[in-house]
C-alpha cells in the first residue's frame, strides 16, 4: 500500500484539528479550546479532485519543552514529518509570528520536506493581508485559510495535490478494522506500538493519555489491519471532564465501525465489570472479540491452570466469553504479541464464513434428531428449514410454524450446535426465527 501522506503540524491551538476535520470531511478529531487536546497522530482519509491521501493530525508542538507530555508529542510530530510526503505548517494569523512558530519553521526547513505554510483564522477578506508577515519564516508563500468556515481550503488543497507524489495504492486490498478497547492504562497503546514495531502512538504512565480514536494501518498477510486505538472507557459516573466524556463517546463509535474488538485487560487488576461491559457492548454491536490479558509477566506464582480457572469464572458472569479467544502476554516484553496478528486474521475469516444451505440443513436435522424443540400446548412446533442470510457477523434464519414458541433455551442449543459444526471463533452468531412466507 502506498498512499501519499500529508502531516499537519504547528504549535498548540492554531486550529490543526479543526482544519483536519474540515479537510477529511467530518468531525473525526476531538476539537477543544484546551491546549494539548490532540496528543497522538490521528490519521484520516482525504480526497481532493480525485486524489486520495492520508492526512495526519498531530499534537501541539513545543520545541525544547521538558514537560513529559510535550516531549512525547514532540517525538510523534518528528516521526509524522519523517513519514510525510508533504507538511502543512499551520500558524495563527490573528496572533502573528510566535517565537515557537520560528523554531518550528527552522526545523521544517532543515527536514528538506515540501512545506505548505497555512495561515489560519483569517476569516475575513480584510484580514488576509495579515499573512504577509509570515514570509519571514522562510517557507515560501503563506496560504490564508479559515479552518472554521472553510475559506481558502480549496486553494490550500490545490497546492497539497500539486506537491504530492503519484499514488500506487491497490484499491482491492482487504482491510480488517480492529478497535483496541479497554480501561485506562491497560496497555492498549503499548500493545499497538509493539504490533506495529514502532512508537506510532504516545505512551506515557499518565492515565487517559489517549483521548481520541487513532487509526493506524498495518500491512499484514497480503492485506491491511487498521488498528483503532481508543481512549480508555470508564463508568460515566467517574467521568469528570467534558473532554473525557466525548472521548468515551468516540470510543463507542469506534466499536460500531470495527470488525473486531481487541479488549486489552490489565492482568494485575483483573477483568472488572467495566471490562465485561465493554466486551458485551462490542459483542452486541456484532463485532468479533479477542481478549489480550496484558502484563501477564507480572503475575507471580501462576501455573498451567491459572488462566483456565480465571476464564471459567468470567464465563459464569458473561457466557458469551466461552466463544471468545484469550491470549496471555506482555506488551512490554512482546510475549505473544505476534500471536495477536495471527488471531485477528483467523477471527476475521471466521466472522465472514458462508455455510452452504444444504450443509446448514444437514446440521439442523442432526440437532433436531438429538433433541426436538419443546412443544407448545395445542400445536406442534416444527422447524422446517434453515439458511445463512448474512455474514460478518454470521446470521442464520430458521423457518418454522410457530417462531414465538421456540424457547430461548432451545435457541441457545441450536446456536451451540452450529458453533460446534463450524466454529465461528470469536464472532457473535445470530439466529432468527421466521414464519413461512415472512422474509424479514
Amino acid at each position: 500500500m502506498s498512499r501519499a501522506t500529508v502531516a499537519l503540524v504547528g504549535r498548540p491551538n492554531t486550529g490543526k484539528s479543526t482544519l483536519f476535520n474540515r479537510l477529511v470531511g467530518g468531525r473525526e478529531a476531538i476539537v477543544s479550546d484546551k491546549a494539548g487536546t490532540t496528543r497522538d497522530r490521528h490519521f484520516g482519509e482525504a480526497n481532493w479532485i480525485g486524489v486520495d491521501f492520508w492526512l495526519v493530525d498531530t499534537g501541539g508542538l513545543v520545541p525544547g519543552s521538558q514537560d513529559t507530555m510535550d516531549k512525547a508529542i514532540g517525538a510523534q510530530v518528528e516521526r509524522a514529518v519523517e513519514e510525510a510526503d508533504v507538511v502543512i505548517f499551520l500558524v495563527d494569523g490573528k496572533d502573528g509570528i510566535n517565537p515557537i512558530d520560528a523554531e518550528i519553521a527552522a526545523g521544517l526547513r532543515a527536514s528538506g520536506k515540501p512545506v505548505i505554510l497555512g495561515v489560519n483564522k483569517l476569516d475575513d477578506i480584510a484580514d488576509r493581508d495579515a499573512r504577509f508577515v509570515f514570509y519571514s519564516l522562510g517557507l515560501g508563500e503563506p496560504w490564508p485559510v479559515s479552518a472554521a468556515t472553510g475559506k481558502g481550503s480549496g486553494d490550500l488543497l490545490d497546492e497539497v495535490v500539486r506537491l504530492l507524489p503519484e499514488s500506487d495504492e491497490d484499491e482491492e486490498t482487504e482491510r480488517i478494522d480492529v478497535a483496541v478497547i479497554g480501561r485506562p492504562n491497560a496497555g492498549k497503546s503499548s500493545l499497538v506500538n509493539k504490533l506495529l514495531g514502532e512508537e506510532r502512538l504516545v505512551v506515557t504512565p499518565i492515565a487517559g493519555t489517549t483521548r481520541d480514536s487513532i487509526d493506524t494501518d498495518f500491512a499484514y498477510d497480503g492485506g491491511v489491519i487498521r488498528f483503532i486505538d481508543t481512549a480508555g472507557l470508564r463508568r460515566k459516573a467517574k467521568v469528570e471532564e467534558d473532554l473525557e466524556f466525548y472521548s468515551g463517546m468516540r470510543t463507542e463509535r469506534s466499536i460500531g465501525r470495527a470488525d473486531i474488538c481487541l479488549l486489552v485487560v490489565d492482568a494485575e487488576r483483573g477483568m472488572h465489570n467495566q471490562d465485561l461491559r465493554i466486551a458485551n457492548k462490542a459483542w452486541d454491536a456484532g463485532c468479533a472479540v479477542i481478549v489480550y490479558v496484558n502484563k501477564w509477566d507480572l503475575i507471580p506464582e501462576k501455573d498451567a491452570n491459572t488462566a483456565k480457572r480465571g476464564q471459567e469464572q468470567l464465563i459464569e458472569k458473561a457466557p458469551f466469553l466461552e466463544f471468545v479467544p484469550f491470549l496471555y502476554g506482555s506488551a512490554l516484553t512482546g510475549q505473544r504479541v505476534r500471536n495477536v496478528l495471527e488471531l485477528i486474521r483467523k477471527v476475521a475469516d471466521e466472522r465472514k464464513r458462508r455455510i452452504p444451505t444444504a450443509e446448514v440443513n444437514t446440521v439442523l436435522e442432526a440437532l433436531l434428531e438429538r433433541a426436538a424443540p419443546p412443544q407448545a400446548a395445542g400445536d406442534e412446533v416444527k422447524l422446517l428449514y434453515a439458511t445463512q442470510i448474512e455474514s460478518a457477523p454470521p446470521t442464520f434464519v430458521i423457518i418454522c410454524n410457530r417462531p414465538d414458541h421456540v424457547a430461548e433455551s432451545y435457541q441457545r442449543y441450536l446456536i451451540r450446535g452450529f458453533r460446534k459444526a463450524w466454529g465461528f471463533t470469536g464472532s457473535p452468531l445470530r439466529l432468527k426465527l421466521n414464519r413461512r412466507g415472512n422474509r424479514n
